[in-house]
């Protein structure tokens, strides 16, 4: 139940992305549903992969680099999805920022909720 709650509320946040920044599109909640397990998997499976090959260069820019890995991920998910577009790196950066900011939201939201 907690998995799918929080699976609706990010594709929600996407929406809200999408709505608060230009440069973000997302055709229907069905698209951001879609767009959402999409950029969850990729974060599962090709973040870990991403940091590690890059971790000389994260550890230069103290971390920062990480950003790039998330704009990335965003990036690489609106090229594989039809209904969620991405105008280029800059736009999938604020993107992933405000995200991120609203998958932070969420998580402390669920953590509260989903504690009793």
């Amino acid at each position: 139940m907690k998995i799918l709650v929080r699976w609706l509320l990010l594709a929600a946040a996407l929406l809200l992305v999408a709505h608060l920044y230009p440069g973000v599109v997302v055709q229907s909640f069905g698209a951001a549903m879609i767009a959402a397990l999409v950029l969850g998997l990729f974060n599962a499976v090709l973040r870990p992969l991403l940091v590690l090959l890059t971790l000389p260069v994260t550890l230069l820019t103290l971390g920062l680099f990480l950003f790039v890995i998330n704009a990335l991920m965003f990036y690489f998910a609106a090229s594989v999805l039809d209904g969620f577009s991405v105008r280029g790196f800059v736009a999938a950066l604020i993107g992933s920022l405000i995200y991120s900011v609203c998958g932070l939201v969420i998580d402390a939201a669920m953590e509260r909720l989903f504690s009793r």
